[in-house]
């Protein structure tokens, strides 16, 4: 299957099963925040392309951000990704001021950009759901005002680093043009499309819990591993 459309099916299937529970953001340490509604894991760094070195400033067009995602390799994972925004209702921007999946106060169900922004965070959209303009200044009294969160577990305050009061792709293209992707813009909470060629910047995310991974046995385990092998294949031999 392909991975974009599996991530999606992934994605709505989790907003299915929390339904519209309280969010539960959890520092899992070395710059990883676990979503346990959505259960996915976010960098905490949200421009770490620009903090790795990999871009100059982390802006970068929509071919090349999701390069970017697709070949990070952070915390011993390589699948990540942009985040996904679902295009509900009618086919493109269905645009509006409240519950819609383009415009101000979107649905949080089918964005997971959206749903950092308004449910893991508690940021305002510029206007109000029934189309009135906040007054106040972005960043201050809208937008993107809150880049902290409660860790669920701990209790403790934990900080997102590097978060762009700007606009950031999603990995999403849009239906009706294939020039177009998604984009969420921080800094007037509001979700829309625009030319894969503009350059904004990219927000790494994977599916899945990090603490949930496997333990991988250190490599003197493997080479203790092999040598109870070979030494129970010699004592075969000698009883044959």
């Amino acid at each position: 299957m392909n991975k974009k459309i599996l991530s999606v099916l992934t994605f709505t299937a989790a907003l299915g099963v929390s339904g519209v529970a309280d969010a539960g953001l959890i520092d899992r340490g070395h710059g990883l925040i676990y979503d346990d509604v959505l259960n996915i894991t976010w960098l905490q760094d949200a421009n770490y392309a620009q903090t790795s070195g990999y871009d100059t400033d982390g802006l970068m067009n929509w071919t090349a951000a999701t390069a970017w995602a697709a070949q990070l390799v952070y915390g011993g994972y390589d699948d990540w990704r942009l985040p996904m925004i679902v295009d509900t209702g009618r086919s493109g921007c269905n645009f509006a001021y409240n519950s819609t999946d383009c415009g101000y106060n979107v649905d949080t169900s089918a964005s997971e950009l959206a749903y950092m922004f308004h449910v893991n965070l508690g940021n305002l959209s510029a206007s109000t759901s029934n189309g009135s303009f906040r007054s106040g200044f972005s960043g201050t009294d809208w937008g993107m005002v809150n880049t902290q969160f409660v860790d669920a577990e701990t209790g403790q305050t934990v900080s997102f680093q590097n978060f762009q009061n700007f606009v950031y792709w999603s990995g999403a293209e849009y239906a009706l043009n294939s020039a177009f992707a998604w984009y969420f813009y921080a800094y007037y909470g509001m979700q829309y499309a625009s030319f894969k060629d503009y350059e904004y910047y990219a927000w790494a995310v994977r599916s899945g819990d990090v603490a949930a991974a496997p333990a991988i046995p250190e490599p003197g385990s493997f080479t203790l591993l092999g040598l109870g092998v070979i030494t129970l294949g010699v004592a075969r031999r000698r009883r044959g």
